[in-house]
Order: structure tokens, then sequence, then C-alpha cells
């Protein structure tokens, strides 16, 4: 028998999840499966893989629902499979990805009624993700209530910042009703911070500047390891242009387009959530692959407005950290779309980076010179590890049960 911690990313179309093996002793622990329903209010499908990436189930998830909001009947299938090898795999504990911890969750923690009440109130700052990763600590809770749950948020990571550095300028009254920057993507941060000492040495504690680029797009300054500054802010959407977001964009824009357009909230909403970034101004898809395949002047204008403006951000985040030392790219378009990579090493000549083309191409580790004053490195990041010892963590700091 295998204790397992099970770690749930869920979504509005998809839930991934991942199986780590617990060790017997220390905390180490080790990818066991890995995969996901997909599909979700469509023809779902649920796909299982082990360590090595072979598939040990590809097959369609007969749901007793298909709607996109039930997450009970899409976790009744992965929950029905590991019965179905309970004699193997024992789960001791489950950890999701909570997108926004707010103010108060700037650690992971335990989930009972009144956490989960607190965190329903962070819908609105996160409509995109929040209310799908609440509603799989739910639908656990009413499938195996007996499995302790425990939250890792992607604010937590930013909680190190200065004041200053969360703060916008409103009136202050508002700033104490918790309108600040929080900035996200910490796991996949806080991931890269961890692993960064054996990757580059001592580089690891100088000015670094991660950029998470994916579907959704953020980069973050960092210090020994902990977040300076960075892209997002009080909500998702800002930032760098994303897949379907719009990323920065002045607040003017949004009165005119209530006022002059006469659109209401819920039209601007789609507007800048699903209607905008790569998207919408290329007019063709989000997917940063397709784009580069394509010869439309319109899908060569999104992708220089996406290099344009993370050469921006870079030189904001290096001047809030006094200079830069190291450069690293992660998530999907970071670690795998070699011709962004490539255009944004070019503009940031003027901080010291020089590219290793051949080390682009090939994916690195490291794709700069050897001479580059700025050392350029593609890490892939993991979320779910960083979950999952989160989870493990909680588990051996909580109190016996009963």
């Amino acid at each position: 028998m295998t204790d397992i911690v099970l770690v749930l990313n869920a979504g509005s179309s998809s839930i991934k999840f991942s199986m780590f093996a617990v060790a017997e002793r220390g905390p180490a622990l080790r990818l066991r499966y890995h995969g996901e329903v997909d599909g979700i209010g469509s023809d779902p499908r649920f796909v299982v893989a082990d360590a090595d990436g072979k598939r040990v189930v590809d097959q369609p998830a007969t749901l007793r629902c298909r709607s996109a909001r039930d997450h009970d009947a899409v976790l009744s299938v992965l929950h029905a499979w590991i019965a179905g090898h309970s004699d193997d795999l024992r789960i001791v504990a489950l950890g999701h990805r909570v997108v926004h911890g707010g103010e108060r969750f700037a650690a992971p923690v335990v989930v009972d009624g009144a956490i989960l009440a607190e965190l329903d109130k962070l819908v609105p700052l996160a409509p995109l993700h929040q209310p799908h990763n609440l509603a799989a600590i739910r639908a656990v809770s009413s499938i195996a209530p007996q499995i302790p749950q425990v939250a890792c948020f992607d604010t937590a990571f930013h909680r190190t910042q200065s004041p200053v550095a969360q703060l916008y300028a409103l009136p202050r009254e508002l700033s104490a009703t918790g309108i600040k920057r929080y900035g996200f993507h910490g796991l996949s941060y806080e991931y890269i911070a961890s692993v960064l000492p054996g990757i580059v040495g001592d580089g690891a504690s100088a000015r670094v500047v991660a950029a998470h680029l994916g579907n959704g797009c953020s980069m973050c300054a960092m210090r020994d390891g902990k977040s300076v500054a960075t892209t997002m802010g009080f909500t998702a959407v800002e930032g760098l242009p994303m897949g379907t977001r719009c990323g920065a964009i002045d607040p003017g824009v949004i009165l005119y387009l209530l006022t002059e357009r006469g659109m209401s909230v819920d039209d601007v909403t789609d507007v800048l959530y699903h209607r905008s970034g790569l998207f919408g101004v290329s007019g063709i898809s989000n997917d940063m692959r397709k784009l580069l395949k394509n010869d439309s002047p319109h899908a060569a204008e999104a992708i220089d407005l996406f290099v344009y403006r993370i050469g921006r951000e870079l030189g904001s985040l290096a001047a809030a950290l006094g200079g830069l030392d190291v450069l690293v790219f992660t998530a999907g378009i970071g670690e795998h779309a070699a011709p962004v990579r490539a255009r944004v090493c070019e503009n940031a000549g003027w901080l010291g980076v020089r590219l290793d083309r051949e080390a682009n191409i090939g994916g690195g580790p490291r794709i700069s010179t050897d001479d580059s004053p700025v050392s350029v490195w593609v890490i892939p990041t993991n979320e779910e590890l960083m979950i999952a010892q989160h989870t493990l963590a909680c588990m051996h700091a909580e109190p016996a049960r009963g």
C-alpha cells in the first residue's frame, strides 16, 4: 500500500491531477500518476499517465452530468479509478491550487467550512479560476469527506513584497478594504526559487527575474528567493497581454466602454478576460504555437506586442531590483517558444543579455553565452510538486484527528 498525496488543479473545462507517492521515511515525494479530465461540458475524456508519461487510461469520461460546473461528477470518475486501485494506493491528503488567498492567507492552510466561506468572498478577484478551485474542494468533501484538504495559494509567495510595492495610489479608505497588488503564479515562482540554487549556483540569491509565460502570463522580480515585485496586481488580468486577457490597460478605457460605448459590466468583463490578449489582437488564436506558424500580419502584430510588453516589464522589474543578474523563462510559451525567447533576449541586450542562439533552439537549460553579464535559463515549472510538498507539510503540522 502506497500513501498518496493527490493534487488537483481545477478549471472550467478541465481538472488536472497528479498523484505523488510519499516516501516511508523523510519528506520526499515521487510522481506516481498524472492526468486530467478534459472537455468538461462537451465530450469529457479521462486520461491517466504514469511517471514516465505512458498512458494507462485514455477513454471517454462517463459523467452523471456534463455541466462545466459539475465537479462532483467529474471527480467521481477520478475517485472511482483510484478506488479500483485501493489495494495499491491510499490517499492521505489532497492539495488544491487556489488562485486567490487575499490578505488573510499568506501560507497554505487545511480547509474547513469557515475557511471555505472566506475564500468564497474572493471569487470577484479571480472570477476565471476561484469558483472552479472551490467547487473542486466542495466536490471532494462530498465524495470523500474523510480526506483532509489543503489550499495552496498563488498569491501567497508575493506577500514578502514591501508595502509600497503592493500599494495602489487610491484613497486610503479604499486601500483599507483590501484593494492592493496581490500578484499571482506564486506557486510557479516558488518552485523556480526552490530549484534555482541547484541550477545556477550563487546567482540564485542575486537579482532574478522569472517570466511565467503561458496562457496566463506574468513576471516576477526575486531577490534571495523572495518576491520583490510582480506584473499582476489586484486581479490576474493585469500586467502582460495573455492568451485571452488584455493585461495592463488605462482604466479610462474601461470607463469609456461603459459610458460611451454603452457596454454593461458583464460585456466589459468578457472583453477584458475572454476576447483580448493574443486572441483579440490576432483575431486568430490564443495559442502561441498557431500564431508563430501563421503568416497573417495580425498574428505577427500580436506576437510583436507580446514581446514588446515583456521587454517593457523586464525593464521595470530590473529597476525594482536595481539591476539584473539572472533571467528565467518558464511555463508553456517560456519553455517551448524559442523564437519568443530569442526576441525577448535580443531586446534585452541593453541589460547585458547575450543570447546563445544554438542553446536557445535546443531549449537550454542555459541559453545565454558564457560571457553574458546576465545568465538566461529555461527551467520547467512544477506547481503540482510545490502543492504536494505544502500539503504534506501541513499534514505533518496538523494535530492528530480524533
